[in-house]
């Protein structure tokens, strides 16, 4: 079975695109869709590719059909979309990315805390009923992503609910999640809009959960001790068009955009690297 890439003839010509450094970083975690013993067929588009095209429709926030003419078809483009979310490779590529970042900043590459928060993002008409809410709040008729990051901003956990699920109800998943998958932490900073039962529930998976409130005479914006490490890390996932609104059908697409709104961490490394 071969283990090298099909090789790409499109020009780099977007913002978005991976340079050759990027792809050097990226390509040992995508699947390379060679035939295996059991049979299959050979890839007929670049896998750079796809990826391009996915980062491009992150970054610009295009419908799928809008997709220029020099990426492959984009019905190929979104069922690579749709298998990778479903699949968990988008969550690997990630994961192991974050993993390197880590590593590059001089962390070790588990973490042991964590901070969460959520952001509501109004729903395009895309969105079913069933999967959207109101949050009175925000007055945003939409999702809401609730996220987990590391104390230097990487995302660890990302999960989607209709808007209108306040941040106690879906705490108690969010927290399980992070004990799951990041089983190391044992501190996590939240907000307010986490305090009550949650801490207990925290506490008895081993997590200790510290509320870092406003200030007293708090108005407007203020930079608050750990807590934007977090906000940082939603203004970044925000920067992708895609992200702004969502557009998904389904929540685990949506929760595939943030983290390829996250996957261009692979700049970053790529820069580590040549230094």
């Amino acid at each position: 079975m071969s283990t090298e890439h099909l090789p790409t003839l499109r020009a780099r010509r977007y913002p978005s695109d991976t340079t050759d450094a990027e792809w050097q970083v990226i390509a040992p975690l995508i699947p390379t869709g060679h035939p295996t013993r059991r049979g299959g067929r050979r890839p007929v588009h670049a896998r750079r590719d796809i990826v391009d095209a996915i980062r491009y429709l992150a970054h610009n926030g295009c419908v799928w059909r809008a997709l220029p003419a020099d990426f492959p078809p984009w019905q190929t483009v979104y069922d690579y979309h749709a298998r990778w979310s479903t699949d968990g490779t988008v969550n690997h590529v990630h994961n192991r990315l974050r993993d390197q970042a880590r590593a590059a900043a001089g962390k070790d590459r588990e973490p042991t805390a964590a901070i969460i928060d959520s952001q509501s993002v109004r729903a395009a008409e895309t969105v079913a009923r069933a999967s959207r809410g109101y949050d009175a709040g925000k007055k945003i008729n939409g999702r809401k992503r609730h996220i987990a990051v590391d104390t230097i901003g990487m995302l660890l956990v990302v999960a989607v609910s209709a808007a209108s699920v306040q941040d106690r109800q879906a705490g108690p998943a969010l927290i399980w999640a992070v004990r799951m998958f990041c089983r190391h932490i044992t501190m996590t900073w939240a907000d307010s809009g986490y305090s009550g039962a949650l801490v207990d529930y925290a506490a008895r998976l081993g997590i200790t959960m510290k509320i870092v409130a406003k200030l007293a005479d708090q108005v407007g914006f203020h930079v608050l001790p750990r807590r934007w490490v977090v906000e940082r890390t939603l203004s970044w996932i925000s920067r992708c068009r895609r992200t702004v609104r969502d557009y998904e059908r389904l929540p685990e697409h949506h929760a595939a955009i943030v983290q390829w709104s996250m996957i261009i961490m692979s700049r970053r490394l790529a820069r580590h690297r040549s230094t």
